[in-house]
C-alpha cells in the first residue's frame, strides 16, 4: 500500500475539504484512498497556539500543502519550520488575490522555493495527491525487519488491547516483531498491523499504521516514544551538537536558555549548559541537558525551538551525534 503523508498548513480546517476525517486531537487526520493507494493529510489543529503541533505535522510529512490566506508572521514561521524539518516537496495555494510575486521573497532560499503553485480545484488536488502517492514504491520488503515507529497516539481498544498509531519513520516492520520501547527498558510484541483499516503482515517507511501490541499497556506509553528493533538507535539525556541558526533569528543562543528539541514525535525542553562560538554566532556548538531521554539514530537532524521567542519560535536545526 503506497501512502503519502501531507501536512496541510496555513488555513485552519482546510484539510476537511480534501479527505475523510479520522483521528483528531491537537492534530487532525484526514484520508483518501483508491485501491492500494492512500493519502494521509495531517493538520496542526492547535497551531499557532502550540508550536509543537506544527512541528509534529511537519516531522511526519512526506510533503506539505501550504494555503496562503494572508502574508504575515504565521506564514513566516510555517515557512521556517517546513524548511528546518526538511520537507522538500510541496504545493502552495494562494488565495485572497495574493500573487506568486508577493510571496516569492519569503520563500527565497528555503525548501519552499521549489514548491509548485496550484489552483483551488478540489477534484484536481485530490488527483494530484493520489498521483504522487501512486509513484511511491511500497512493495513487501525482503529480509529481516529493522525499523522504527514513533508513537503519535496510544489507547486501549476493547477486545484488542493496547493500540498505537504512528508512521514508520525508518526501515520496515513485520507482524510478531519484538520491539524496544525507547526511551526506557520496556519491550512489546506487534500482534497485528493495520494500514487504513486493512490488515497486513508488514509495513514500510512512510506508511501510517495502527499496531496492536502485546506486553505493554497504553498507560506505559506516551507520544514521542519510539518502537524500534534498530540496534543503531540510542537514547541521550545530554547532547553536544552543532547548530545551524536560521537567518531570521535575532540573537545568539546563551547559556541557561531553555529551548525545545524536536525529533520525530519527540518535542522536549532542554537547558543550554554550554555554548561554544567561533567566528559565526549562527553556527555554535551547544551542550544541552534534556528533560528526559531523546531517542534517535546518530547522524539525524532535529529542530531547535524557543517557545518564548516572539513572533518566530523556530531557532534552527541541530545534528544529533
Amino acid at each position: 500500500m503506497a501512502n503519502l503523508t501531507v501536512a496541510v498548513v496555513g488555513s485552519p480546517d482546510y484539510a476537511k475539504n480534501l479527505g475523510k476525517k479520522s483521528t483528531a486531537s491537537d492534530m487532525t487526520f484526514f484520508d483518501i484512498k483508491r485501491e492500494d493507494t492512500t493519502v494521509t493529510f495531517v493538520e496542526p489543529t492547535k497551531y499557532p497556539e502550540r508550536l509543537s503541533t506544527l512541528f509534529h505535522a511537519a516531522a511526519m510529512a512526506d510533503a506539505a500543502f501550504v494555503v496562503v490566506d494572508e502574508i504575515g508572521p504565521i506564514l513566516g514561521e510555517i515557512i521556517v519550520m517546513l524548511d528546518c524539518a526538511a520537507v522538500r516537496k510541496g504545493w502552495i495555494l494562494l488565495r485572497n488575490y495574493i500573487t506568486p510575486d508577493q510571496v516569492a521573497p519569503f520563500l527565497k532560499g528555503s525548501a519552499l522555493e521549489k514548491y509548485e503553485f496550484v489552483q483551488e480545484d478540489l477534484v484536481a488536488l485530490r488527483e494530484l495527491f493520489l498521483g504522487e502517492a501512486g509513484r511511491i514504491d511500497a512493495h513487501e520488503p525482503e529480509g529481516s525487519s529493522c525499523g522504527s515507529v514513533p508513537i503519535d497516539h496510544h489507547f486501549d481498544v476493547k477486545g484488542v488491547g493496547t493500540v498505537i498509531l504512528g508512521r514508520v519513520a525508518d526501515g520496515h516492520i513485520r507482524k510478531h516483531d519484538r520491539m524496544k520501547v525507547m526511551p526506557g527498558d520496556k519491550e512489546a510484541e506487534i500482534r497485528s498491523i493495520q494500514k487504513h483499516d486493512d490488515d497486513y503482515d508488514w509495513a514500510v517507511k512512510g506508511e501510517r499504521v495502527g499496531l496492536a501490541l502485546k506486553g505493554i499497556t497504553a498507560e506505559e506509553l506516551d507520544r514521542g516514544m519510539v518502537l524500534t528493533n534498530d540496534r543503531t538507535m540510542v537514547v541521550r539525556t545530554t547532547i553536544s551538537c552543532k547548530v545551524d541558526i536560521v537567518k531570521y533569528w535575532p540573537s545568539p543562543v546563551v547559556q541557561g536558555a531553555v529551548l525545545h528539541v524536536g525529533h520525530w514525535m519527540q518535542f522536549m525542553p532542554a537547558r543550554v549548559e554550554d555554548v561554544s562560538v567561533g567566528s559565526d554566532w549562527r553556527r555554535p556548538t551547544l551542550t544541552l541537558q534534556l528533560q528526559k531521554g531523546l531517542a534517535f539514530k546518530p547522524g539525524s537532524r532535529a529542530v531547535l525551538a524557543q517557545l518564548e521567542g516572539g513572533k518566530l519560535r523556530v531557532v534552527g536545526t541541530i545534528l544529533l551525534e
